[in-house]
């Protein structure tokens, strides 16, 4: 059991900023991941649609025998996260409870953006959680639809990103705000041109440290560390183009990354894999 490894799963590349952190918080455990590049973005997506990619990655991350889930994807976790956890007899994990609470501790204003996908603002979830921790935050929401395919295609710097960053965060500059949640665990890779946009007052936060934090916690509260001395090869597999995931893979966590096609879906339907 303590040996089993840890499942992280995306709509595409975005989880994979939850990754590196678990990876560097967590030497001494396997990572199996799984992107769904090919059926990404998942937020603008109708709910049922959501909800059904979602459980075939945790199906196949359930038959890899994984000892914990991470639902590295704010809007699955929006969507499935509680019936994950009703479902299955291993802890499960989302990403939206741990940037809330990351976003409180620093925050002096208690005023707070988030963006995200569609889904993930209109389901009003970081809302509820970040009442939940501090009943006085006051939150500020905005759907940004461009910013999934900019990171999903590698582009992620240059004057076109900032041009494409700035039109669409526009709402939200010069609000009164002090901390601004990247509500997409793709979005902390845009990170340096939003943090140029929205200017150096805002603090910006991703989930994936405080997501790792809770997976170390949860491990260690139920003894399931890994007792391996050695570091484990993680195991990536991406519904897409497998090279491109692994271009963007290897440059975000600096060490390379060889991802193995995987096929979701009814085989033969086109609608599954568009």
């Amino acid at each position: 059991m303590k040996n089993r490894a840890i499942g992280v799963l995306d709509s595409g590349v975005g989880g994979l900023t939850v990754a590196r952190e678990l990876m560097r918080q967590l030497p001494h455990e396997q990572i199996i991941y799984v992107g769904d590049t090919l059926r990404c973005p998942y937020g603008p997506r109708p709910e049922d649609e959501i909800r059904e990619f979602t459980w075939e990655m945790i199906d196949f991350l359930v038959a890899a025998d994984v000892k914990l889930i991470v639902i590295a994807c704010n809007t699955a976790t929006a969507v499935v996260l509680k019936e994950a956890r009703a479902k299955l007899d291993i802890p499960v994990i989302g990403v939206i409870d741990p940037g809330a609470r990351a976003a409180v501790k620093v925050t002096r204003s208690k005023k707070i953006g988030v963006i995200g996908t569609k889904m993930t603002v209109e389901s009003n979830s970081y809302v509820r959680s970040l009442k939940h921790v501090e009943g006085q935050i006051e939150v500020r929401s905005l759907a940004c639809p461009p910013f999934v395919p900019l990171v999903e295609s590698g582009q992620i710097e240059g004057d076109y990103v900032e041009r494409v960053v700035r039109s669409t965060l526009a709402p939200l500059i010069g609000q009164p705000m002090d901390t601004l949640i990247l509500g997409c665990t793709h979005y902390p890779i845009l990170a340096p041109v939003i943090g140029k946009v929205m200017g150096p007052d805002i603090k910006l936060i991703s989930s994936g440290d405080e997501t790792a934090l809770e997976a170390a916690a949860l491990l260690d509260y139920s003894d399931m560390e890994a007792e391996r001395l050695d570091v484990p090869e993680h195991d990536f597999h991406a519904t897409g183009d497998v090279e491109a995931f692994d271009r963007i893979a290897s440059d975000w966590l600096g060490r390379t990354v060889r991802a193995k096609r995987l096929k979701l879906g009814k085989e033969g339907d086109v609608n599954a894999f568009r």
